[in-house]
């Protein structure tokens, strides 16, 4: 497999290359020159596959000329010690993405990453500096990914005062050969910062850098394994029981499945910020997972859906919201959708939906008074945006729908708790909140960001 630039689809690079520059050179973002398919028999399999074999047969093609079977078979069995489970939650289903070690789906991402990075490097002298920028739960889940990777060290920076004082403990509470900055702006200038730094030639010749943002293509390929396994089960009629992680209160009226039909394609909500998330969806569906329908669910940061409306892509500066991990007004990722797809072809497979911060609180009093489940903020949003849809008449409410739940509640106390009471706390997040935070303020200007570097 080859990989090109957004901005560039003459010059090919191997996956090693793509995945340890970050960036292109261009400033673009490396895509595979094609999405390959999944076998027939993996795709007729995909509802009783376990999840780390899904892993596997997902990202191989992606890695196979720089990561031999063997190694590839050790790094998801090592990646992936949780899985995603499908779990019903009235007419619908929660993918549960926050059953990992700092409760976010970017763990799935950064686990990989981490592992094949200090294979790829396994040969090498020069120590590697990452730097990611994160609006919330990005910059926990590389930390952690990367805590005590021999010859990596990580620079996390994010928004100062915009993310939860959990997540803040995650990013900067770890030390060794993670540390954290926190920039005086929005994640929009951290995202801008490290670009910047990237592109920076003068800086590149002093170190080796790349990037641990859904920007690099390491992070985000193996995110289509947790599409994969959940349309597999929901198109199997399938359902997983809760686990330990499940955010459920036990004295709740059990759960009325009322749509568990095999056979038909499901739909599959995203509350979106930066996109890379729905990107990689969105190679499942083209490698043959049965999807039908993706939404993207903004907050009123709603770029995205403005463009799938309209056909004009503008951006915007970010609106704080209570949803914070989506508050992102120039996605990044959309380079990457917009390569592979047309406005015409995005409009056929993606629906795009705002919802707004009262809609958000009005969601997660709801849904835990009917089912006694707890939703963070951002699958919040997603609930609601396909309960909107559903309401305008604009989605098929006879397919299996799925809201990928992309971080615990316990991570949104400060949003969840006044609205309902105390989400329960997995191990990982009570043993996070003990950390001290340890971070250096920097303003959101590039020369700061490379003085410190």
């Amino acid at each position: 497999m080859r990989y090109f630039s957004t901005r560039n689809n003459n010059e090919k690079v191997n996956f090693a290359e793509a995945a340890l520059t970050g960036l292109a050179p261009d400033g673009g973002l490396f895509v595979p020159e094609e999405i390959p398919q999944y076998k027939a028999s993996v795709i007729s399999s995909l509802g009783t596959m376990d999840f780390c074999d899904i892993a596997f047969e997902t990202i191989k093609p992606y890695v196979q000329d720089d990561i031999p079977d063997t190694a590839l078979a050790d790094i998801t069995r090592s990646a992936y010690v949780f899985s995603a489970p499908l779990v019903a939650v009235s007419d619908r289903c929660a993918v549960e993405l926050f059953h990992g070690p700092t409760a976010a789906f970017k763990d799935f991402g950064a686990r990989f990453m981490a592992r094949s990075f200090s294979y790829l490097r396994r040969s090498e002298d020069k120590p590697l500096k990452i730097l990611v920028a994160t609006s919330g739960d990005t910059g926990g889940a590389v930390a952690d990914g990367f805590f005590d990777i021999p010859g990596i060290s990580v620079t996390v920076l994010y928004p100062k005062g915009r993310v939860t004082p959990l997540q803040e403990r995650q990013i900067a509470g770890l030390g060794k050969n993670i540390s954290a900055l926190a920039v005086e702006g929005s994640f929009d200038d951290c995202q801008r910062l490290v670009k910047a730094a990237l592109s920076d030639n003068n800086l590149k010749k002093r170190m080796s850098l790349s990037s641990a943002n859904s920007i690099n293509i390491s992070r985000l390929i193996p995110q289509a394994s947790y599409y994969s396994a959940a349309a597999g089960r929901a198109f199997a009629g399938l359902t997983d029981p809760d686990g330990e992680a499940t955010p459920r209160v036990n004295n709740k009226t059990a759960v009325q499945e009322k749509r568990r039909i095999k056979g038909i394609p499901a739909v599959l909500c995203v509350p979106s910020g930066n996109f890379g998330n729905l990107t990689a969806g969105l190679y499942a569906m083209k490698m043959g997972a049965p999807i039908g329908q993706f939404v993207a669910a903004t907050n009123i940061n709603k770029t995205v859906p403005d463009y799938l409306s309209s056909g004009e892509y503008l951006t915007r500066t970010s609106q704080a919201t209570i949803s914070n991990a989506m508050d992102v007004g120039a996605p990044s990722n959309f380079e990457r959708m917009a390569a592979h797809f047309s406005w015409e072809q995005m409009r056929q497979i993606i629906l795009g939906v705002s919802v707004t911060d009262d809609e958000t609180r009005e969601t997660i009093v709801s849904i835990f008074n009917e089912t006694g489940y707890f939703l963070d903020p951002h699958s919040a949003v997603g609930w609601k945006g396909i309960s909107k849809l559903y309401a305008d008449k604009k989605l098929d409410t006879a397919a299996p729908a799925g809201i990928l739940c992309t971080a615990h509640p316990a991570k949104f106390h400060e949003v969840v708790e006044p609205l309902i009471g105390p989400p329960p706390v997995p191990a990982s997040l009570a043993g996070a909140m003990k950390r001290t935070v340890n971070a250096q303020t920097i303003p959101a200007d590039v020369s700061a960001l490379i003085d410190t570097l």
